[in-house]
């Protein structure tokens, strides 16, 4: 009787012990835990792009929508893969420190692809309107969001907001 309940007292106090220092551990920390909330989420800006007559794109920020989850891979940014058109999307913080950078390939003249007896084939269409959306983990540092179009004269900024 004495053994049953060493062996059963005794795994008891240890664990209880370990689940103890866990939980202290956790509350000297919180800047920890709000890094960790923000890291659990992906955030989505919905876009739309309409060509005008005169001048440069006119891009309106839809809409911002955050969900739980986790990317599981971020895009990498390539300045080298940014055709002519495309579009370059900088996430900053308040003093300008970009964040996260993505390129979105032209949205106004997409590829598309169909299938007819030759087999499959792409096909570029254009469009005078056109929507995009880019995701991103959650970060509170994220403030601004700007578009830049890549042009042969370089780049040129389309938009620039804060979020």
């Amino acid at each position: 009787m004495k053994n049953l309940l060493t062996f059963l007292i005794l795994p008891t106090f240890v664990l209880y012990s370990f689940l103890v220092v866990k939980d202290l551990s956790y509350g000297r920390s919180s800047e920890n835990v709000n890094c960790q909330q923000d890291k659990n989420q992906i955030v989505y800006l919905f876009f739309k792009v309409e060509k005008t007559k005169s001048g440069p794109e006119k891009i309106t920020l839809e809409s911002k929508k955050i969900t739980e989850g986790k990317l599981k891979s971020i895009p990498s940014f390539d300045r080298n893969s940014a055709g002519l058109g495309d579009f370059i999307i900088s996430l900053t913080d308040a003093s300008g420190k970009e964040i996260v950078k993505q390129l979105v390939e032209d949205p106004l003249n997409q590829n598309l692809e169909s299938f007819d007896k030759d087999g499959i084939g792409r096909h570029k269409v254009s469009s005078d309107n056109a929507e995009f959306s880019v995701r991103y983990p959650h970060s509170g540092e994220i403030q601004i969001v700007k578009v830049e179009k890549v042009t042969h004269a370089g780049n040129q900024l389309l938009f620039n907001q804060k979020l």
